[in-house]
């Protein structure tokens, strides 16, 4: 008996990045390409015409955007595909475990990467509420950034991408582009300026002690002052901060 392929689609801007879907999807014997689109408005044409079960959608597109185009689905009768969005910005990818997507590649993904997310998306199916799921998780989407204290933070390790809660946060340094966020002893490159978590992070739990290092407050052990009057930040693990000279005033007003 033939096993029902996948039909599947591609929406792409990127010529290159799409044929080159294109010939990953053609070779999987569990898939079948239905379309390959390099805008938003024909994807969502075709995903209402051709209802593929998975979609391979780029969030930045022509336009519309690849959150817009999901907007669409789900507000009309069309079945929502399984996604896997694909992407050159890493900031997406809280937006994209927030829509329950079954997966996210970052460009340049790799082909084992990418046969792993397709491995994962044909393993899942998907839930009944999906639609009651994704609208409102489309509309915090595309509301302008909210001030609330970020609960969790999407980082990568080792191929797979996972939730980390921020209560496990120990300590995070700027590294050039990236954002080193230290937990457990493990370190995860977050490809995010230290700037965008200062707004976002808990001020009651979270000390931004210099320009380069925001530290976790559950889990400072000592701060000490040194013989120019600032303060020596020592975290459990054994880390040693120096608080800028503005930081080490407030601390010294804090303390009295």
């Amino acid at each position: 008996m033939t096993t029902k392929r996948c039909t599947t689609l591609i929406a792409e801007d990127e010529p290159l990045a799409r044929e080159a879907l294109a010939d990953w999807v053609r070779a999987l014997p569990q898939l079948e390409l239905v379309a390959a689109c390099a805008d938003g408005a024909t994807a969502l044409d075709q995903i209402r015409e051709l209802q593929p079960a998975l979609v391979l959608l780029d969030i930045q597109m022509p336009g519309l955007t690849g959150l817009q185009v999901l907007r669409a689905l789900a507000d009309d009768e069309t079945p929502l595909p399984a996604v896997i969005f694909t992407t050159a910005y890493d900031e997406h990818a809280l937006t994209a475990f927030e829509l329950h997507a079954v997966d996210y590649l970052l460009k340049p993904f790799s082909h084992e990467r990418f046969n792993e997310a397709v491995s994962h998306a044909l393993a899942t199916r998907a839930e009944p509420e999906q639609r009651q799921q994704l609208l409102p998780a489309l509309e915090a989407a595309e509301r302008p950034a909210s001030n609330e204290p970020l609960t969790r933070v999407l980082v990568r390790d080792m191929g797979r991408i996972f939730p980390l809660h921020v209560d496990a946060i120990e300590h995070l340094r700027s590294d050039t582009k990236y954002t080193a966020i230290t937990s457990k002893g493990r370190n995860y490159l977050v490809r995010l300026p230290i700037t965008s978590f200062e707004a976002r992070l808990d001020p009651g739990r979270f000390l931004k002690v210099n320009r380069s290092c925001i530290v976790n407050l559950d889990f400072v052990e000592a701060m000490t002052p040194d013989d120019s009057s600032q303060f020596i930040v020592q975290l459990r693990d054994g880390t040693r901060v120096t608080a800028s000279r503005e930081v080490s005033k407030q601390l010294r007003a804090q303390s009295l």
